[in-house]
């Protein structure tokens, strides 16, 4: 999220919009990505058990991270067409789930969701929080398509460093020291 860590509220939904996955699109994103015939060949994959052509999952996957990142840039804007300074995000230090439950069809208009299920401080990178997030994707009939369990880094607004950490920082820079930390790793 593009909130300062203090200001993200757990368990609050953030609608992140809905895509419609057209055939050509599908196809010309698994023949780049993912070129299996069931995301490539509609008359193969209609002849299979597949039923017709499906999306990867991996294009499900990359929609809506996109649609992820467009709304962290609108709740940025957002912000400071309010006159706040937003907060700043992190990397993901990973997806602890993702499943894939219904297959994506052409036609399918998939809406995707974000909720912040938990919080707290980083315990190896100071000044940073950590989000445990679930994003669910869900096609017009109301079907669970996608879901992962991810994790995300959220800066503290109010950080200061403890006295002891600037200490130990400032030592890992005198030559002898800093020279000791580094053979070390």
């Amino acid at each position: 999220m593009t909130r300062w860590f203090e200001d993200i509220v757990v368990d609050e939904v953030f609608p992140l919009g809905s895509h419609t996955f057209s055939a050509d699109e599908i196809i010309r994103f698994a023949s780049l990505y993912d070129p299996q015939y069931f995301h490539v060949d509609a008359a193969a994959a209609q002849s299979s058990h597949f039923g017709g052509l499906v999306a990867s999952g991996w294009h499900t996957v990359s929609v809506g991270h996109r649609k992820m990142v467009d709304a962290l840039f609108a709740e940025e804007e957002r912000l400071r067409g309010l006159g706040k300074e937003p907060g700043v995000s992190g990397p993901s230090p990973g997806v602890n789930s993702m499943d894939f439950k219904v297959p994506v069809r052409p036609g399918d208009t998939v809406s995707y969701e974000l909720v912040v299920t938990g919080k707290r401080e980083s315990n190896s990178i100071p000044g940073w929080g950590l989000l445990f997030n679930k994003l669910t994707a869900v096609n017009q009939r109301g079907e669970l398509v996608y879901r992962a369990d991810l994790v995300g880094f959220s800066k503290l607004r109010d950080y200061t460093m403890p006295a002891r950490l600037k200490l130990l920082l400032g030592l890992t820079r005198l030559p002898l020291i800093g020279g000791l930390f580094k053979r070390g790793s």
